[in-house]
């Protein structure tokens, strides 16, 4: 199979891009890496795969409608990782995250008619259902984003179905859970207060801190779409929950004691406007196909914490 992957420098990307490779040693899986590097894809992400034969990498974006086109006509599917994601950006402009999140997908999907590949798979987010405060979303649920950043995945996710609607393209939806592992940019929460407490600087906390999240390792979600890729029916949409729900004061303090550094370096700040209370997903339907989160979160999030102070160099330039 001949897989174009979009954004493939970024977190998740970038896990999947390695984690195919390594499941899948055959000579005919081949993946060509689209990525625009901006400020949070790193090429360096995958420096250790970057002599395989059946890895290619290129610079560009998802909004260029030539070079899309010439990767797609030699692909098989398209895994599209790429995205502005991070909220508070988006909060502070929402130019970008409506341009690459939105028009970006219309791009990718108008290339996959036009080739007939036989699979699209769209990466999407728990956040585009918004906020629930009892009970967990299901992938029929209705969708309520409150962030330009959710709006802007929610928007690609309905044109990605409509073209499943409209024109058959085979597309497939994951809306994945908070995920945290290895080569996660710091500016996310868990790499953030892993990286400022590794310096000795205080960790900004949200408000009052009883935000919950559904923490997922990152290769469980490699995992499911890989899973969902050879095994989704397409038109579906498939939620990818870690089932560890946390309230972020709790997190915190969990990374504090694995430090071994005090309470003290808590900072309570102004909560984020439009800050969801809690995410929750039903994973029944993906279940159904055989996957299910397989790593413990206490022994996930010790790892991750060994592999930011092994990797001081990787993310010290980029803070």
């Amino acid at each position: 199979m001949r897989l174009f992957v979009t954004g493939g420098c970024g977190f998740i990307g970038s896990n999947f891009i390695r984690y195919i490779l390594r499941k899948h040693p055959h000579p005919n899986y081949k993946i060509i890496n689209l990525d625009k590097l901006t400020y949070c894809g790193c090429k360096d992400n995958l420096k250790d795969i970057e002599k395989d034969r059946r890895y290619r990498f290129i610079k560009g974006d998802i909004c260029d409608k030539g070079l899309v086109d010439r990767i797609t006509k030699n692909c098989d599917a398209i895994i599209n990782f790429a995205a502005e994601s991070h909220v508070d950006r988006s909060i502070e402009d929402a130019a970008s995250f409506i341009h690459t999140n939105i028009y970006g997908v219309h791009v990718l999907l108008d290339a996959a008619k036009k080739y007939k590949l036989k699979r699209f798979v769209q990466i999407s987010t728990d956040e585009t259902y918004g906020s629930i405060q009892k009970g967990s979303f299901k992938e029929n649920s209705l969708l309520h984003p409150n962030s330009p950043y959710a709006a802007s995945k929610a928007g690609g996710d309905h044109l990605a179905l409509a073209y499943y609607t409209t024109f058959k393209v085979p597309v497939i939806i994951t809306r994945s859970s908070n995920n945290f592992g290895p080569y996660q940019f710091p500016e996310k929460v868990i790499p953030l207060f892993i990286t400022n407490l590794l310096e000795n600087k205080k960790v900004p906390l949200y408000g009052d801190g009883l935000n919950v999240r559904d923490w997922l390792y990152v290769l469980d979600n490699c995992r499911a779409i890989d899973v969902v890729l050879h095994k989704g029916k397409t038109g579906e949409i498939y939620n990818i929950g870690g089932e560890r729900e946390i309230p972020n004061i709790k997190l915190t303090r969990i990374i504090l004691r694995l430090l071994k550094k005090p309470d003290s370096l808590i900072k309570h700040i102004t909560d984020r406007l439009g800050h969801d209370r809690r995410y929750s997903l039903d994973s029944t339907k993906i279940r159904r196909l055989g996957w299910r989160p397989t790593k413990d979160f206490n022994v996930a999030i010790k790892e991750t914490i060994e592999w930011y102070k092994n990797n001081r160099a990787w993310w010290e330039n980029k803070k």
